[in-house]
């Protein structure tokens, strides 16, 4: 039987598409998986592939033309068959009729035989006059009009925290205006703008939790209310709380406005743009960030804008702050001691997306994956005088990490079953090579990935893993920088740990633990000398790497870090 294929929706806010390329051609065989066509959307030019098998029986739409979502862009079918009624059924399609047509034709079959009308009925036909009338009178253009929602940034993101808005109602919005920072499951990321018009709504607080696809924000190019604006958005039928966040007051719109932003106000009544980091740094160190001018996107204040700030003006008391006198000691022949106090307490930290996240994707990572582990011992002391001669190359500097994922990489082309990933139907190896390299942050742990790492030079993974690192801190990483690995390694042999275990990091089948090098007695050649050793702990997920298949892989890792020159082979 053929499969009609229509204009996928790729983004939340495609309405339309244009076929940019097709990369096949009618009476072709197609397999599910293959690339049919780049479509581009309204965001960007995206791969489009079938989820069928068989022959292109038929294309719709030709390249550089543009169609409506859900319109027939091809089909897929047995060579030969007969199409003619899709072809039909397309054409022949009921077209929806909107309000106004209701109406109409409503007028046109008053002079019909009376049909017998339920009380139903009825209230849906007024219910349907009553919004037509209000449409009529209002005369507004609800097609210039923006719904925010909630941007689904990464793979696993299910819900998002505003971290901050960087604008407020009122204000003027252009394409590419940052509008807030979300925190995801993952990182802090910054959230800019598809539309220009007025910010006339904002649906979520600072520091409140929704789900992905829900209302945050209300963007309009038309003069137009938020109450007017939000009576016309199409929500999910169980979203009635959404009703009782709509303004019925303006007054009340700004007592929700000074509270969402009183952080950032100043006695100027002027707003502060900060990055949350750089709002954090000024509060532990005291600064007036309404005297500091600001290096970011419009004119943020972002951590390095601090870095120079002088120690007067952080340790300027506030002249608010009241002064307790001490007390008396109880007796001049007490000696005087640490202001303990013999009573319990403790601080209550709310958990984070991220921590949250991590906690969750963990946790079923070792309660669903059967972990074990392989521990081998690796002699450092031909990497470490590699790693001299390559570093006294000018503007050249590796580290024994660099070389480690290099290492890897290599190994992972000739052991693919650990470059695999497991789900219940299938196993898959991966032909190419992303390794995950883990950077810890203040917030937990995040995952930047080196993508085909087998075909990079160690400079470049250098390069590469101090910007990830860099970028993770500041929280400044992409979505697509934190996906896709196929492989991961830890390193805490900085922080001095000599051996430890990790837990893979999903849908992963290994993770890779890297101790520290530690200087101890050796047998080599019958012979007791002083080495240079590293201990490296391979975690398996037992549904796809046997213990042979592990130890194997360790074992094509050791001849490539015992032997480093071998892998610029």
């Amino acid at each position: 039987m053929a499969e009609v294929i229509k204009m996928p929706r790729l983004s939340d806010t495609m309405e339309e598409g244009v076929v940019s390329q097709w990369l096949k051609k009618v009476g072709d065989k197609v397999s599910e998986g293959d690339i049919l066509a780049e479509i581009e959307t309204d965001k960007a030019t995206m791969e489009f592939e079938s989820f069928f098998d068989g022959t292109l029986l038929h294309i719709a739409l030709e390249e550089g033309v543009t169609a409506e979502v859900d319109s027939l862009l091809c089909i897929i079918g047995e060579e030969g068959e007969d199409i003619s009624q899709y072809l039909t059924q397309t054409e022949d399609e009921p077209k929806q009729l909107d309000l106004v047509d209701q109406i109409n034709e409503q007028e046109e079959s008053e002079n019909l035989e009376p049909v017998l009308i339920t009380s139903e009925e009825k209230e849906i036909e007024e219910s349907i006059e009553d919004i037509a009338a209000s449409n009529q009178n209002s005369d507004v253009d609800f097609s210039e009009v923006e719904y925010i929602t909630m941007p689904r940034l990464s793979d696993t993101m299910e819900e998002g925290t505003i971290s901050s808005w960087l604008k407020k109602v009122g204000d003027d919005v252009k394409e590419g205006d940052i509008l807030a920072e979300i925190e995801t499951d993952k990182a802090t990321m910054e959230f800019e703008s598809f539309h220009d018009g007025k910010l006339i709504h904002i649906g979520v607080n600072e520091g409140e939790t929704v789900n992905v696809d829900e209302l945050i924000a209300i963007i309009s190019s038309v003069d137009i209310s938020a109450e007017q604006a939000l009576a016309n958005f199409n929500s999910e039928p169980s979203a009635t709380n959404e009703k009782e966040n709509i303004i019925t007051d303006t007054s009340t719109e700004k007592v929700v406005e000074t509270e969402i932003f009183k952080e950032d106000v100043t006695v100027s009544d002027k707003r502060v743009f900060a990055s949350p980091l750089a709002k954090k740094i000024a509060a532990d160190k005291n600064i007036d960030l309404s005297t500091i001018s600001g290096s970011g996107d419009n004119g943020r204040i972002i951590k390095s804008d601090l870095d120079n700030i002088e120690t007067s003006v952080i340790d300027e008391p506030p002249t608010d702050k009241v002064v307790e006198t001490a007390a008396p000691p109880i007796s001049p022949t007490v000696k005087p001691q640490a202001n303990i106090t013999k009573s319990e307490s403790f601080d209550e930290i709310d958990n984070n997306s991220m921590r949250k996240a991590i906690a969750k994707r963990l946790s079923q990572s070792k309660f669903s994956a059967p972990h074990y582990y392989l521990s081998v011992e690796f002699n450092m002391d031909n990497a470490i005088a590699f790693r001299e001669q390559y570093n006294s190359i000018p503007n050249t500097k590796i580290s024994f990490n660099d070389i480690v994922i290099k290492a890897c990489a290599i190994a992972l082309r000739e052991h693919p079953k650990v470059n695999s990933q497991w789900s219940e139907e299938k196993t898959r190896l991966n032909h190419h090579i992303h390794i995950g390299v883990a950077v810890g942050v203040d917030d937990g742990l995040v995952v930047p990935v080196i993508k085909f790492a087998d075909s990079e030079s160690l400079h470049s993974i250098n390069s590469m893993v101090r910007d990830f690192a860099v970028r993770a801190k500041s929280k400044k990483l992409r979505p697509d920088e934190i996906e896709g690995s196929t492989f991961t390694i830890s390193n805490l042999g900085m922080f001095g740990i000599k051996e430890f275990t990790s837990i893979i990091n999903q849908p992963n089948s290994a993770i890779l633990s890297v101790g520290s090098i530690i200087k101890k007695p050796v047998v080599i050649d019958d012979k007791i000398t002083i080495g240079n050793t590293m201990k490296l702990t391979l975690a398996c997920d037992h549904r796809t790497i046997d213990g042979v298949t592990g130890s194997l892989f360790l074992q094509t890792l050791k001849g490539y870090l015992e032997n480093p020159v071998t892998i610029l082979v």
